[in-house]
């Protein structure tokens, strides 16, 4: 009886003699390689699910990785019988807002005004030649999330959008968060999380439908740490106390005047021009990185005169509050949780994810599933859903624990999988929200207001884009605002990148926006571990005294 073989949900007969990229080849997977398998380029990775003892031990080339992780290429099935599940780190597009940003605030139209201009046959940036050509000037903006990937493609000569694209971050294999990230960079040589980056980055870029030779100038977000792993800056001081980037230790001392940071193309191991500009955002001090100081671009907060509130949340979720007179942020180390990190059944939003849950009268449940499929696992706004759900009908109580010493949930079963939660994912999801709600008491009675005195609320990322907003405020993961306050954003990281590749006033409005904001560190705070407790109960989140 041969080995049943799943990858990306499609079933194959596992063949002796063939690793599993082979297998995936068969079945019309798309697998990233950059080395016609040799286990030289570190691209093809999988992730295995289920079946970890069927497949061969871990070959020289593999020994960089650690979980659950395997380059295709390198591992084979050697077992007579059973199953074995994986999927590669590149399963499908991910849900993206493609729309541009629409906001309810005045904000005044961005003047296009790129770096890259044109001088008959010179292409200039910021005035230097860089190449001689009467071709097309292209740029890129990208988010570079811990968890996720998001690339817009720019004609810089009309400010148009020609594509663009997302992609699970394959650095997941060096851990779910930054801190680990951090911990792998620190101690394995040979920047193996920016190569195997730059690798999967560079297919998206050669998928574009334009020469990747056109695309003369990036802009690169991202919190701190992914925008400093990108740039091959050491990242070490970042997971140290007190919790700083090398560009803001070096900003200090004198030696730069911003923490912004420029490559050229060629460094960046991108097929993009090798004289290129790559311009990493100024991040605003710790974990709140150059993803945040983005946010603020989109929301045009350096002109705002109401108070405003940012959060996006994610595996390093941040917050931002204030308006043109006074700014804080904080960073929340949330971890990987609401992005279906360390879950049992969790994933991206992906096809095949639980998007929404709905507990009906005769007590099953209603999914909602990502592309009308089949159910493979439940991401971010799925276990909010759920969250919700389970509490609203009594089934879960605000201190997380299932009625009658239930201990699993199950959402769905099918032939070949189950989807369900488990008391221990609902401890992890507690924890994620009790560092976030932590951060909002922090920031607001370090600013010295109550959430009523925001006039808008912000969600920001694709997560926030897609919660349902009155779970969210049942479980207690936002503040129980007048829903008419909050605005679901959508990715204003991605927006804010795309408003500095376009316009040079606004990239110089943000370098000196950065400056003016104030960090809250939330560990320093005397009442951060009470707040904390507190949140990770699953009850709303109620406005904390403040002095004024």
């Amino acid at each position: 009886m041969a080995v049943t073989l799943i990858i990306n949900g499609q079933i194959i007969e596992a063949k002796n003699g063939l690793p599993l990229f082979d297998h995936a080849e068969a079945m019309g997977i798309d697998v990233p390689t950059s080395c016609r398998k040799q286990g030289k380029c570190k691209e093809c990775m999988v992730e295995v699910v289920e079946g970890m003892d069927a497949l061969s031990p871990l070959a020289g080339p593999e020994r960089h990785l650690q979980g659950n992780f395997r380059l295709s290429c390198q591992t084979y099935v050697t077992a007579g019988s059973g199953h074995v599940r994986c999927h590669t780190m590149r399963r499908g597009q991910m849900r993206i807002e493609r729309e541009a940003l629409e906001l309810p605030v005045s904000h005044r139209p961005v003047q296009l005004d790129p770096a890259v201009t044109r001088d008959g046959d010179r292409i200039l940036i910021d005035g230097a030649e860089v190449e001689r050509s009467t071709g097309p000037m292209h740029g890129i903006a990208m988010d570079l999330g811990t968890t996720t990937v998001v690339v817009r493609l720019f004609d810089l000569e009309s400010g148009a959008l020609i594509a663009d694209t997302s992609f699970e971050n394959p650095q997941r294999f060096g851990g779910s968060d930054v801190m680990s990230r951090i911990a792998y960079d620190t101690e394995h040589p040979g920047r193996l999380l920016m190569r195997t980056l730059a690798g999967y980055l560079s297919h998206a870029i050669e998928k574009f439908p334009i020469d990747p030779k056109t695309i003369y100038e990036m802009v690169v977000v991202g919190n701190s740490t992914m925008r400093d792993l990108f740039f091959r800056q050491s990242v070490y001081t970042i997971g140290q106390n007190p919790y700083r980037s090398i560009t803001e230790i070096e900003m200090d001392e004198g030696k730069r005047i911003t923490t912004s940071l420029i490559e050229t193309g060629l460094r960046s191991l991108l097929p993009i021009h090798p004289k290129a500009r790559v311009y990493g955002a100024p991040v605003i001090s710790g974990h709140v990185g150059a993803d945040a100081a983005a946010c603020m671009l989109a929301v045009d907060l350096a002109h705002e005169e109401r108070m405003i509130a940012i959060m996006d949340i994610g595996t390093n979720t941040e917050l931002i509050v204030g308006n043109k007179d006074r700014i804080l942020a904080a960073s929340c180390p949330a971890g990987p949780a609401f992005e279906g990190g360390a879950i049992s059944c969790g994933m991206p939003a992906l096809e095949g994810a639980i998007e929404e849950v709905a507990i009906i009268e005769d007590g099953s449940f209603y999914l909602r599933v990502i592309g009308d499929a089949k159910p493979e696992g439940i991401c971010g706004s799925g276990l909010v859903a759920v969250l919700s759900e389970l509490l609203r009908t009594g089934r879960m109580n605000e201190m997380g624990r299932f009625e009658d010493d239930v201990r699993r949930v199950a959402l769905y079963r099918g032939e070949e999988n189950e989807v369900f939660l488990l008391e221990s994912d609902v401890n992890e999801l507690a924890q994620a929200k009790g560092a976030n709600v932590a951060g909002l008491h922090v920031v607001f009675s370090s600013y010295g207001i109550d959430f009523d005195d925001i006039d808008v609320f912000y969600l920001a990322g694709g997560f926030g884009r897609h919660l349902h907003v009155e779970a969210s405020k049942r479980i207690g993961l936002i503040p129980s605002l007048n829903s008419a306050k909050i605005v679901q954003a959508g990715n204003t990281a991605i927006e804010g990148a795309t408003i500095a590749l376009l316009s040079r006033s606004k990239r110089r409005e943000l370098e000196d926006l950065v400056k003016k904001v104030q960090h809250c560190r939330l560990e320093t705070h005397p009442n951060f571990f009470d707040f904390f407790v507190e949140g990770c109960q699953f009850k709303p989140v109620e406005p904390i005294p403040c002095a004024r």
